[in-house]
């Protein structure tokens, strides 16, 4: 009966061992490629990262928008001359340098929505540029590695009794899940900030239309505030990788491989957490108080 018994506990610690192994097993690899992937996806241009997309909001962008911005424009400039007339006494106290400086306003007006798309996608090239530079800066390898803790994991696992081994096998399927789900966490905060500088160019001749008027220029103002976060945003991402990197290279030296594997869900989650904040950060150092 004793034989029968041993047999089947090893039987037993047999499955749950293999079972812990094949789940640990490139547990972490998905995540490895989501982060790596980071400082490519954030240093690339709205043009180079999709060129069809890119194509395709322009033609909208110059096509549609542009002309409602013309409207826009008009009205704006109207309005502030209409002010300008009724503010000096119906032109009584007005004097000619405050025409030529309404006209150069208009002209400048029209100059800035003729040319929004170039004034766009150059706010977004000058952070491409700093992203670049910082990338290059910092080249850290972000990479999650627990080899070193698992050379010997096997044989200590066999060693160890039936109650602890089912909850390592727990854990270890409720860290795989969770490694999944961070991947697809990562994976909406990269692409969704190229979707949102898509959407944000779009409409970008509109409030550029109204940044030369005296009641609306803060609505060209804010907006440029907004493309410079989005683009500045990328240089947070980068830096949340490069401090992700500095603490996953410690989980080496870990010799509890529980522990280790529970570090590195921590920091990766951590890293989600930092990396869907990078958003509201970059506005709010760019936004007027």
């Amino acid at each position: 009966m004793d034989f029968l018994l041993e047999a089947l506990t090893n039987w037993l610690k047999e499955m749950l061992v293999g079972g812990i192994m094949s789940n640990l097993s490139g547990m972490f690899d998905s995540v490895n490629q989501q982060v790596a992937d980071i400082s490519v996806q954030v240093g690339q241009t709205p043009q180079g990262w999709n060129g069809s997309i890119f194509n395709m909001i322009e033609n909208l962008s110059n096509s549609i928008m542009v002309p409602i911005a013309g409207v826009i424009l008009a009205i704006v400039m109207t309005v502030d001359l209409i002010q300008m007339i009724a503010d000096k006494n119906n032109l009584h106290d007005v004097d000619t340098w405050m025409i030529f400086k309404w006209v150069f306003k208009s002209a400048a007006a029209i100059l800035i929505v003729t040319n929004t798309w170039n004034i766009v996608m150059g706010v977004f090239d000058m952070a491409q540029s700093v992203v670049a530079q910082a990338a290059g800066i910092i080249n850290s390898d972000a990479s999650i590695d627990i080899s070193s803790v698992m050379t010997d994991l096997e044989p200590r696992l066999m060693e160890m009794d039936l109650g602890p081994l089912f909850g390592l096998w727990f854990q270890s399927l409720f860290i795989g899940i969770t490694m999944w789900a961070l991947y697809i966490c990562i994976f909406i905060v990269i692409y969704g900030r190229m979707i949102e500088i898509y959407l944000v160019t779009s409409v970008a001749p509109v409030p550029m239309a109204a940044m030369m008027g005296k009641e609306w220029g803060g609505m060209g103002q804010n907006y440029l505030r907004s493309l410079l976060a989005l683009g500045f945003q990328a240089f947070l991402i980068i830096v949340c990788v490069a401090i992700y990197a500095v603490l996953v290279q410690n989980i080496a030296l870990e010799d509890d491989i529980i522990m280790a594997i529970w570090s590195c869900v921590g920091y990766t989650v951590l890293l989600c957490f930092t990396l869907f904040k990078t958003g509201s950060l970059a506005k709010s150092v760019f936004q007027a108080h």
